[in-house]
């Protein structure tokens, strides 16, 4: 009987883990801190290579990966609809 219980301790222990990891994958939070590390960069490139106007050509890619984190909704529930 403990053996069992153990298992599922663990088995528990791994499905909080995954949900987690899955809270973080789809989360504001990931999203704008991946966006505002991707615009500090850029900008700091565009600056060293003497941009006419870093703070506004920063924002391209920036929106490129927003609109590409919103889209990817919309992709996985046509890939969904394919695979059944």
């Amino acid at each position: 009987m403990k053996d069992i219980e153990a298992r599922i301790e663990v088995i528990e222990r791994r499905n909080n883990k995954v949900e987690r990891d899955k809270a973080w994958e789809t989360s504001a939070t990931r999203r704008g801190s991946i966006a505002l590390l991707t615009y500090v960069v850029v900008v700091s490139y565009l600056t060293m290579i003497d941009n006419d106007n870093p703070l506004i050509n920063g924002l391209v890619p920036v929106a490129g990966f927003i609109l590409s984190t919103l889209a990817l909704g919309f992709i996985r529930t046509l890939w969904e609809k394919h695979k059944k």
